[in-house]
């Protein structure tokens, strides 16, 4: 991991926000502090930082809101800070576009690690067979060395794990993969959360990409499998 990545921690805690800062800088990163929704918005437009640590409970709006307006614009992987610890919290969170979650109160060194995984798995590259690949006449064109993909012409923004799903199953695209592959390949080895996630994080890909994401022709569920990708 390369020193002075730039890290955007987001939480009205200056405690919490110290102590994260200080074990990240220790660690090599350059850290950025926001204590509000609007100071999060303005820094994360100007310092573009490569993996934002977000708390859900903020004064002025809410995590979740931040994460909508980020999830429009950047893929920036994004860590959610959380007091709730019930499933369907967690897998809202996910739902809109955050990549993992830490539970308060945690530990400095676990969060730092998360970090660190993140980033790593945001960067690792999977390479499908070619560049550009397009699919049913243009309709959808993925570029794998730009990391864009579009739909109808236009841009559409996929989170760093929507993205990896989606070269995860165009690397084999006759291959049936199970959840628990899934989510060795784009959560990590260490990954220790729900199976579901990988459910939500698909379905978010479907609503991005699919023409009728509840009749899916590129993202498939392969019944008492996982699922495999369809275009042509």
């Amino acid at each position: 991991m390369e020193n002075n990545t730039r890290i955007l921690v987001v939480d009205d805690e200056e405690k919490i926000t110290e102590v994260v800062k200080s074990y990240l800088e220790k660690s090599g990163f350059k850290v950025y502090c926001a204590y509000s929704g609007n100071e999060a918005m303005e820094l994360f437009e100007r310092v573009n930082p490569k993996l934002i640590v977000l708390d859900l409970m903020l004064p002025d709006m809410s995590g979740e809101d931040i994460c909508r307006s980020i999830r429009k614009k950047s893929r920036v992987p994004i860590i959610m800070l959380t007091a709730k610890v019930e499933e369907e919290s967690i897998l809202n969170g996910l739902g809109i576009g955050a990549d993992d979650y830490v539970t308060k109160p945690f530990s400095p060194r676990q969060l730092v690690a998360r970090v660190i995984a993140l980033l790593r798995r945001s960067e690792d590259e999977i390479m499908p067979l070619s560049n550009v690949l397009s699919f049913n006449d243009g309709e959808l064109l993925i570029d794998s060395i730009r990391h864009e993909v579009k739909k109808d012409g236009q841009i559409v923004n996929l989170t760093p794990n929507e993205f990896k799903i989606l070269m995860s199953l165009l690397k084999y695209p006759q291959k049936a993969f199970t959840r628990d592959e899934l989510v060795f390949l784009v959560l990590g080895e260490d990954y220790e959360g729900y199976d579901r996630t990988i459910d939500t994080h698909v379905k978010n890909l479907r609503q991005k990409i699919e023409p009728d994401f509840k009749a899916p022709k590129y993202i498939l569920t392969v019944y008492g499998v996982g699922y495999k990708f369809g275009g042509e």
